[in-house]
Protein backbone atom coordinates (compact mmCIF):
# COMPACT_ATOMS: atom_id res chain seq x y z
CA UNK A 1 0.00 0.00 0.00
CA UNK A 2 1.05 3.56 -0.69
CA UNK A 3 -0.29 6.48 1.33
CA UNK A 4 -0.41 10.20 0.65
CA UNK A 5 -2.30 13.20 2.02
CA UNK A 6 -4.44 15.58 0.02
CA UNK A 7 -4.32 18.63 2.28
CA UNK A 8 -6.93 20.48 0.22
CA UNK A 9 -9.67 17.89 0.74
CA UNK A 10 -8.23 16.47 4.00
CA UNK A 11 -8.19 12.93 2.64
CA UNK A 12 -5.75 10.05 2.71
CA UNK A 13 -5.08 8.79 -0.80
CA UNK A 14 -4.56 5.04 -0.78
CA UNK A 15 -2.86 3.35 -3.73
CA UNK A 16 -1.03 0.13 -4.37
CA UNK A 17 1.80 -1.03 -6.57
CA UNK A 18 2.26 -4.66 -7.59
CA UNK A 19 5.58 -6.12 -6.46
CA UNK A 20 8.27 -5.57 -9.08
CA UNK A 21 6.22 -2.97 -10.93
CA UNK A 22 6.52 0.79 -11.27
CA UNK A 23 2.78 1.11 -11.86
CA UNK A 24 0.68 2.74 -9.16
CA UNK A 25 -3.03 1.96 -8.93
CA UNK A 26 -5.49 4.19 -7.11
CA UNK A 27 -7.49 2.32 -4.43
CA UNK A 28 -9.55 4.95 -2.62
CA UNK A 29 -9.67 8.23 -0.75
CA UNK A 30 -10.38 8.10 2.97
CA UNK A 31 -11.76 11.35 4.40
CA UNK A 32 -10.16 12.59 7.60
CA UNK A 33 -13.63 12.55 9.19
CA UNK A 34 -13.90 8.79 8.55
CA UNK A 35 -10.52 7.88 10.07
CA UNK A 36 -8.64 10.55 12.01
CA UNK A 37 -6.03 8.05 13.23
CA UNK A 38 -5.07 7.01 9.69
CA UNK A 39 -4.93 10.66 8.62
CA UNK A 40 -2.56 11.58 11.45
CA UNK A 41 -0.42 8.46 10.87
CA UNK A 42 0.05 9.37 7.20
CA UNK A 43 0.91 12.95 8.23
CA UNK A 44 3.66 11.45 10.43
CA UNK A 45 4.82 9.17 7.60
CA UNK A 46 5.03 12.18 5.29
CA UNK A 47 7.02 14.18 7.85
CA UNK A 48 9.54 11.33 8.16
CA UNK A 49 10.23 11.55 4.41
CA UNK A 50 10.92 15.28 4.70
CA UNK A 51 13.35 14.97 7.60
CA UNK A 52 17.00 15.87 6.94
CA UNK A 53 17.87 12.88 9.15
CA UNK A 54 15.78 10.43 7.08
CA UNK A 55 15.78 6.99 8.70
CA UNK A 56 14.62 4.20 6.37
CA UNK A 57 13.96 1.77 9.25
CA UNK A 58 11.72 4.33 10.95
CA UNK A 59 9.97 5.03 7.63
CA UNK A 60 9.31 1.32 7.06
CA UNK A 61 7.97 0.91 10.60
CA UNK A 62 5.60 3.88 10.24
CA UNK A 63 4.51 2.66 6.80
CA UNK A 64 3.65 -0.68 8.40
CA UNK A 65 1.64 1.12 11.10
CA UNK A 66 -0.29 3.01 8.39
CA UNK A 67 -0.97 -0.30 6.65
CA UNK A 68 -2.25 -1.89 9.85
CA UNK A 69 -4.52 1.08 10.59
CA UNK A 70 -5.89 0.97 7.04
CA UNK A 71 -6.42 -2.82 7.17
CA UNK A 72 -8.26 -2.42 10.47
CA UNK A 73 -10.38 0.37 8.96
CA UNK A 74 -11.31 -1.81 5.98
CA UNK A 75 -12.20 -4.69 8.29
CA UNK A 76 -14.76 -2.58 10.19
Amino acid sequence: MLFAIDFTTEEVIVSDSPKGSNAVHFVERVPRTKNEILYQAVITLTSITKSPQFDSALFKAMDKVCGMIYTNYKGN
